[in-house]
């Protein structure tokens, strides 16, 4: 299973600390609780996501001493929660201790602790114990924030939950243990559903997905996927990798046109900034054409930052081009390792049909007539009876429409057709005519959008005639008061 890659975006510095010195790690995670806890009161999503931003930028500089003083600042001393999470953090020296006693003096400890600013010290935690290595304090961290989690039902909890919940998965899977969660993320699925917490459904879906995917279970990850409630995406990073689940999922199932198309789109909407995401998309995107026959362009592999990683992949791709079965076998034992960490053994397996079909290709536009044993030889094929597999293997080609040739059985002979001028028969036309279809099919749609304009005649009529009504009803209403004063 491939390494899960988190996606992250670039976010500008806030204002406040745009200033000639830069703020402290623990004055920049008072801001974010100041921010979270405005969030809280007025329930202004967009405010917990630029927190979660600005926390992603300062995650490299955190460290445990900084972590403990923000708890002490955020959290209530002695509360249930403090002292949890208090234990998770490390010990460290008192000279590694960051001191900001300016800030101290004018913020005062928290009275009362919001669930948010609950959720995010736990969030903050469960960050720095899985960088700093600690796969095991971060599997117990994650455990029990899930527990907690599941008591606050806070639209402005439910994007700090989705954060919460990727690094709960990832947790488990750094120890291997990801079989473990499968039921508990199917309820807190279920639980989002019944919440209508849609960026949690999208988040579980995916981590389901990629749980199934890790065990090869592609049959239960299409079931979960085909019967999830589907709505619009509300992150662009979660639809990226929903993409690329169901490309592994639909080039399993051998649907290859559909999983190249999900899969291309996943690498066009990762972000930039997710190398590891784009390289995994395109690795398999790269399987997934030459199993259609297709051969990537050059470009592909020279993309910035991937030319290392996808290597295996260029040479794989030369191997099919050229048709050469044995340069083929020597780079799926030179790469083995490579293949079988990214998943994709299996699939290089299928390839080798299409290496003997491009090379029986070339060998069939070479000569006019070649004789089975010359063709088992030069397709090199190894099997105990070369010459039955070479005619099998031709007679499949011309039965596929790969190859335009005939073969004699009796004499053990492949005749290849004579390629006659493609200009002679009606095929240009008929391209041709399909082409100015589908041109004058396009403009006939675009007129069809334009002939009816926007109605403004009948609008304007509209508002006179409401006003004429109005006006009438003014003067029937005078009336009848005039009529009730000359009664009394």
């Amino acid at each position: 299973m491939t390494q899960d890659v988190e996606m992250k975006e670039q976010q500008p510095v806030p204002s406040n600390s745009l200033s000639s010195t830069p703020p402290s790690i623990l004055q920049s995670l008072k801001d974010i609780s100041a921010l979270i806890e405005t969030a809280a009161y007025t329930r202004e999503v967009r405010r917990i996501v630029r927190a979660i931003r600005w926390t992603i930028q300062l995650r490299k500089k955190l460290k445990a001493s900084v972590i403990s003083a923000f708890l002490n600042f955020a959290l209530v001393p002695g509360s249930e929660a403090h002292s949890r999470l208090l234990s998770y953090v490390p010990k460290e020296d008192e000279h590694d201790m960051e001191v900001d006693t300016a800030t101290s003096a004018t913020q005062a400890p928290a009275k009362h602790s919001l669930p948010e600013l609950e959720i995010y010290g736990y969030l903050l935690v469960l960050i720095y114990l899985i960088d700093q290595k600690r796969y095991s304090e971060a599997k117990a961290c994650s455990s029990a924030s899930i527990a907690r989690l599941k008591n606050f039902n806070r639209r402005t909890v439910d994007v700090l939950a989705s954060r919460l919940y990727f690094y709960y998965s990832l947790s488990y899977e750094l120890t291997g243990d990801l079989a473990e969660i499968r039921g508990n993320l199917l309820a807190l699925h279920r639980t989002a559903t019944l919440r209508h917490d849609e960026l949690g459904q999208e988040t579980l879906l995916n981590l389901l997905l990629r749980n199934y995917l890790h065990y090869n279970l592609y049959d239960q990850a299409e079931k979960l996927r085909s019967k999830a409630p589907r709505f619009e995406a509300h992150s662009n990073q979660q639809f990226s990798r929903y993409l690329f689940y169901l490309g592994k999922i639909r080039t399993i199932q051998l649907e290859y046109t559909d999983a190249k198309e999900s899969l291309l789109q996943a690498a066009r909407k990762a972000p930039i900034s997710a190398l590891g995401f784009r390289i995994q998309c395109n690795k398999w995107a790269v399987i997934v054409r030459l199993l259609l026959g297709e051969i990537p362009e050059r470009t592909v592999f020279m993309q910035k930052g991937m030319e290392k990683a996808l290597r295996p992949y260029f040479e794989l791709t030369n191997a099919v081009r050229i048709g050469d079965l044995e340069l083929f076998k020597t780079v799926a034992e030179k790469f083995a390792s490579t293949f079988s960490s990214d998943g994709t053994n299996n699939l290089i397996v299928r390839l080798r049909h299409n290496v003997i079909r491009t090379g029986l290709r070339n060998i069939s536009i070479s000569y006019s007539k070649i004789s089975l044993v010359d063709v088992a030889k030069k397709l090199r094929l190894d099997s105990p009876n070369p010459v039955a597999d070479a005619e099998s293997i031709v007679s499949k080609a011309i039965r596929d429409g790969a190859i335009d040739a005939t073969l004699d059985h009796a004499n053990g002979w492949m005749v290849s057709k004579e390629t006659g001028d493609i200009y002679s028969t009606n095929e240009p036309q008929i391209a041709f005519n399909s082409r100015i279809a589908f041109c004058l099919n396009m403009h006939n749609e675009a007129v069809r959008a334009l002939r009816f304009p926007p109605n403004s005649d009948k609008e304007k009529e509209s508002a006179e005639k409401r006003r004429e009504r109005q006006q009438q009803e003014q003067e029937l209403a005078k009336h009848i008061a005039e009529e009730d004063d000359d009664e009394f």
